[in-house]
Protein backbone atom coordinates (compact mmCIF):
# COMPACT_ATOMS: atom_id res chain seq x y z
CA UNK A 1 0.00 0.00 0.00
CA UNK A 2 1.21 3.49 -0.85
CA UNK A 3 2.21 5.05 2.19
CA UNK A 4 1.56 9.05 2.49
CA UNK A 5 3.32 12.07 3.99
CA UNK A 6 1.41 14.88 4.97
CA UNK A 7 3.96 17.89 5.36
CA UNK A 8 0.96 19.95 6.51
CA UNK A 9 0.31 18.15 9.50
CA UNK A 10 3.86 17.31 10.06
CA UNK A 11 4.28 21.67 10.73
CA UNK A 12 0.99 21.19 12.55
CA UNK A 13 1.80 18.45 15.22
CA UNK A 14 5.64 20.25 15.22
CA UNK A 15 4.04 23.56 16.64
CA UNK A 16 1.50 21.74 18.87
CA UNK A 17 4.09 20.59 21.48
CA UNK A 18 7.23 22.88 22.69
CA UNK A 19 9.36 19.97 22.86
CA UNK A 20 8.66 18.89 19.09
CA UNK A 21 9.21 22.15 17.97
CA UNK A 22 13.13 21.95 18.17
CA UNK A 23 13.03 18.73 15.86
CA UNK A 24 11.36 16.72 13.17
CA UNK A 25 8.26 14.24 13.48
CA UNK A 26 7.61 12.33 10.29
CA UNK A 27 4.19 10.44 10.28
CA UNK A 28 3.46 7.42 7.89
CA UNK A 29 -0.16 6.52 6.89
CA UNK A 30 -1.73 3.79 4.12
CA UNK A 31 -4.27 7.01 3.66
CA UNK A 32 -4.41 10.74 4.59
CA UNK A 33 -7.63 12.76 4.91
CA UNK A 34 -7.22 16.38 5.55
CA UNK A 35 -11.34 17.97 6.06
CA UNK A 36 -10.93 21.81 6.50
CA UNK A 37 -14.65 22.47 7.29
CA UNK A 38 -14.12 19.50 10.13
CA UNK A 39 -11.03 20.93 11.20
CA UNK A 40 -9.26 17.58 11.18
CA UNK A 41 -6.75 15.53 9.40
CA UNK A 42 -7.14 11.57 10.14
CA UNK A 43 -4.47 9.46 9.24
CA UNK A 44 -5.44 5.43 8.39
CA UNK A 45 -3.64 2.15 7.83
CA UNK A 46 -0.57 1.45 10.39
CA UNK A 47 0.40 4.78 11.30
CA UNK A 48 3.61 5.50 12.43
CA UNK A 49 4.46 8.65 14.10
CA UNK A 50 8.35 9.10 14.60
CA UNK A 51 9.93 11.46 17.07
CA UNK A 52 13.22 11.51 18.49
CA UNK A 53 12.17 10.77 21.47
CA UNK A 54 8.73 9.04 21.13
CA UNK A 55 7.46 7.18 18.56
CA UNK A 56 3.42 6.07 17.98
CA UNK A 57 2.00 3.17 16.42
CA UNK A 58 -1.98 2.79 15.64
CA UNK A 59 -4.70 2.20 13.30
CA UNK A 60 -5.70 5.48 13.05
CA UNK A 61 -4.51 9.23 14.10
CA UNK A 62 -6.86 11.80 14.30
CA UNK A 63 -5.56 15.96 14.67
CA UNK A 64 -7.88 18.41 15.42
CA UNK A 65 -6.98 21.83 15.13
CA UNK A 66 -8.78 25.24 16.01
CA UNK A 67 -9.38 28.60 14.23
CA UNK A 68 -5.94 29.49 14.07
CA UNK A 69 -5.30 26.34 11.11
CA UNK A 70 -2.84 23.78 11.30
CA UNK A 71 -0.86 24.70 13.57
CA UNK A 72 -3.29 25.52 16.36
CA UNK A 73 -3.67 21.65 17.29
CA UNK A 74 -6.57 20.60 19.65
CA UNK A 75 -6.39 17.58 20.12
CA UNK A 76 -3.87 14.27 18.83
CA UNK A 77 -5.95 11.17 19.16
CA UNK A 78 -4.27 7.78 18.28
CA UNK A 79 -7.05 4.61 18.21
CA UNK A 80 -7.85 1.62 16.85
CA UNK A 81 -7.62 -1.07 19.45
CA UNK A 82 -3.85 -1.15 19.53
CA UNK A 83 -1.75 1.62 20.16
CA UNK A 84 1.77 1.67 21.16
CA UNK A 85 3.90 4.74 22.53
CA UNK A 86 7.40 4.06 22.73
CA UNK A 87 10.39 5.73 24.44
CA UNK A 88 13.98 4.89 24.94
CA UNK A 89 12.86 3.42 28.62
CA UNK A 90 9.61 2.70 28.07
CA UNK A 91 6.70 0.78 26.12
CA UNK A 92 3.37 1.73 26.52
CA UNK A 93 0.02 0.20 24.70
CA UNK A 94 -3.98 0.15 25.22
CA UNK A 95 -6.35 0.68 22.76
CA UNK A 96 -7.29 4.61 22.89
CA UNK A 97 -4.47 7.76 23.33
CA UNK A 98 -5.40 11.18 23.35
CA UNK A 99 -3.07 14.04 23.83
CA UNK A 100 -4.65 17.66 24.52
CA UNK A 101 -1.44 20.02 24.33
CA UNK A 102 -3.65 22.83 26.11
CA UNK A 103 -3.78 21.39 29.26
CA UNK A 104 -0.85 19.00 28.41
CA UNK A 105 -2.51 15.83 29.47
CA UNK A 106 -1.70 12.30 27.76
CA UNK A 107 -4.86 9.76 28.40
CA UNK A 108 -3.58 6.44 27.68
CA UNK A 109 -6.71 3.95 27.87
CA UNK A 110 -8.29 0.18 27.52
CA UNK A 111 -5.75 -2.49 28.88
CA UNK A 112 -3.18 -0.35 29.58
CA UNK A 113 0.42 -2.00 30.36
CA UNK A 114 3.28 0.33 31.00
CA UNK A 115 6.98 -1.80 30.95
CA UNK A 116 10.41 -0.76 31.32
CA UNK A 117 13.68 -2.10 33.21
CA UNK A 118 12.21 -1.85 36.71
CA UNK A 119 9.23 -3.90 36.00
CA UNK A 120 5.16 -3.59 34.74
CA UNK A 121 2.38 -2.06 35.31
CA UNK A 122 -1.11 -2.47 34.20
CA UNK A 123 -4.61 -0.61 34.75
CA UNK A 124 -7.61 0.63 32.73
CA UNK A 125 -6.54 4.03 32.10
CA UNK A 126 -3.10 6.43 32.46
CA UNK A 127 -3.14 9.60 32.64
CA UNK A 128 0.66 11.53 32.38
CA UNK A 129 0.48 15.57 32.84
CA UNK A 130 3.49 16.39 31.25
CA UNK A 131 3.91 19.65 33.03
CA UNK A 132 4.27 18.10 36.15
CA UNK A 133 5.42 14.92 34.87
CA UNK A 134 2.67 12.59 37.62
CA UNK A 135 1.29 9.68 35.97
CA UNK A 136 -1.84 8.16 37.38
CA UNK A 137 -2.57 4.98 37.29
CA UNK A 138 -6.37 3.77 37.37
CA UNK A 139 -8.55 0.84 37.16
CA UNK A 140 -12.46 0.47 37.05
CA UNK A 141 -14.93 -1.93 37.10
CA UNK A 142 -13.81 -2.96 40.24
CA UNK A 143 -10.57 -3.95 38.57
CA UNK A 144 -7.33 -2.91 40.54
CA UNK A 145 -4.21 -1.37 39.37
CA UNK A 146 -1.16 -3.96 39.13
CA UNK A 147 2.98 -4.17 39.23
CA UNK A 148 5.11 -6.44 39.24
CA UNK A 149 8.88 -4.65 39.79
CA UNK A 150 12.42 -6.01 39.60
CA UNK A 151 15.01 -4.41 41.88
CA UNK A 152 18.10 -3.25 40.21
Amino acid sequence: MKRVRSLVVLLALVAAVPVLAQSQVEITADQTVMNDAKREVVFTGDVIVVHPTVTVWAPEVIATYGEGGTTDIETFVATGGNVRLKTKDQDATGEHAVYTPADQLLRLTGNVTVTNASGTVNATELVVNLATNVSTFTSTGGGRVTGVFTSQ
